[in-house]
């Protein structure tokens, strides 16, 4: 599915579909795109093995980054201050319910 999905922005790059008179669709692309790839991550995630449990533990801190509000952001999302049961419901419940959004 992600190979038809990047073949279809590299299809746009090159024709320049992001210019001009389809930039506001272009920008929704982009959200699509970023949808996806965070629902593939939640259901890397599902398992909750010892790679799920430090993919998430890795990326989630990635949020961490942003200025004043990243610090905040990670604890909302983990439910409390580490990966846990609380964080698996959420990512299970964004995992079915982004399909949904997409379509």
């Amino acid at each position: 599915f992600f190979i038809f999905v990047y073949l279809h922005i590299g299809r746009g790059l090159y024709y320049g579909s992001y210019k001009s008179p389809r930039t506001l669709l272009w920008a929704i692309g982009v959200i699509i795109l970023i949808v996806i790839i965070a629902t593939a991550f939640m259901g890397y995630v599902l398992p909750y093995g010892q790679m799920s449990l430090w993919g998430a533990t890795v990326i989630t801190n990635l949020i961490s980054a942003i200025p004043w509000v990243g610090g905040d952001l990670v604890e909302f999302i983990w439910g409390g201050f580490s990966v846990n049961n609380a964080t698996l419901n959420r990512f299970f419940s964004l995992h079915f319910v982004l399909p949904f959004i997409l379509a």
